[in-house]
């Protein structure tokens, strides 16, 4: 018998249990613990967290419903691995609102609070300390753009833009990534701040955007292998222990 993940058996759930595999789960996805196309074992997952198999499979179904995973009937469930077109898609749709969220932003740190929030949040890009691809940076990276959306004080944006995946994508894309790519964004934040902070609206969008399109340039020339196949090859099959 086959110890992926089954979610097509029902059982009884436990609403707090739930959440918190969810939240175990989303992390692990975005902080690297489980890479893109990675398979989930049930036998792993319910040992590590002490859950029986019904909470597991509707955290799942929720984390499939956030496209964060897919559900293979006879396979279970599988980190996303976005496809080059996926990728292409969501970063032209990101272009797009977070060029207009930093111009919303730039007018809205006009407010003290929403001032000294935006600094505390995007405090980490001025550190000197030299940046390796890896968790950490995903991690400033994250809260960086989060800031940045949070400024706006639109609930609205902040969901659409967490829909666009920004962390799954950095999190796909980090093995290829190098130092000197990750130093070009750190520059990147850090012009989007300025011009955030010296009130230039206009500036920090066209900074936004020009950051954001040079994203997608790197994303674009990386190898193919680095992308979900266009025939929808199968993922290996890999333990959820540390990754």
């Amino acid at each position: 018998m086959s110890d992926a993940i089954d979610v097509s058996e029902q059982g009884p759930v436990r609403g707090g249990t739930v959440d918190y595999v969810v939240h175990h789960l989303r992390e692990g996805i975005l902080q690297g613990r489980y890479a893109p196309g990675q398979r989930l074992i049930e036998a792993d997952l319910t040992q590590e967290l002490g859950i029986s198999r019904g909470p597991l499979r509707e955290a799942l179904r929720r984390l499939s419903a956030d496209n964060l995973l897919e559900l293979v009937p006879n396979r279970g469930a599988i980190v996303r691995r976005l496809s080059m077109r996926e990728m292409l898609e969501l970063f032209a749709i990101r272009i797009a609102l977070e060029s207009h969220a930093a111009r919303e932003a730039t007018l809205a740190l006009a407010d003290r609070t929403v001032r000294a929030r935006f600094e505390a949040g995007i405090r980490p890009i001025w550190a000197k300390a030299k940046r390796i691809p890896g968790p950490d940076y995903i991690a400033e990276n994250k809260a960086f753009h989060q800031s940045l959306i949070g400024a706006t004080g639109n609930e609205r944006l902040l969901a659409l833009t967490t829909q666009m995946q920004l962390p799954l994508i950095m999190f796909q894309l980090n093995g290829m990534l190098t130092e000197a790519n990750i130093a070009a964004s750190v520059i990147e934040h850090r012009a989007i701040a300025t011009a955030m902070l010296d009130g230039d609206a206009e500036a920090a969008a066209a900074q936004a955007r020009a950051h954001l399109e040079r994203a997608r340039d790197v994303a674009r020339d990386m190898p193919t292998k680095v992308f979900h196949a266009a025939n929808g090859a199968p993922a290996a099959r890999a333990s959820t222990r540390g990754h």
